[in-house]
């Protein structure tokens, strides 16, 4: 089970999973809360901190999905405090 892991994982997979999805960087690492810039450094092989290997590994077997990953960000977003207060 962890070879498999490791192969969802590995910087070649991600890259090409999004590319064949037609991705742009940006959209594809923003669904996880990962920035462009950190995005590109995981596919050039940047260990990926566990929270969001486990949200990858999570959508690759399909147990969450687009809808799930963009409602929990919405709701986050609601519940963080407003800055300019």
């Amino acid at each position: 089970m962890a070879e498999k892991k490791e192969k969802i994982m590995a910087p070649d997979v991600l890259r090409e999973y999004r590319k064949a999805r037609r991705e742009s960087q940006l959209r594809f690492w923003s669904r996880f809360g990962v920035t462009q810039t950190r995005g590109s450094r995981f596919e050039m092989g940047m260990k990926i901190p566990q929270p969001i290997a486990i949200l990858l590994k999570l959508y690759f077997e399909g147990t969450i999905t687009d809808s799930d990953l963009w409602r929990a960000r919405r709701r986050r977003r609601q519940h963080m405090p407003d800055n300019n207060s």
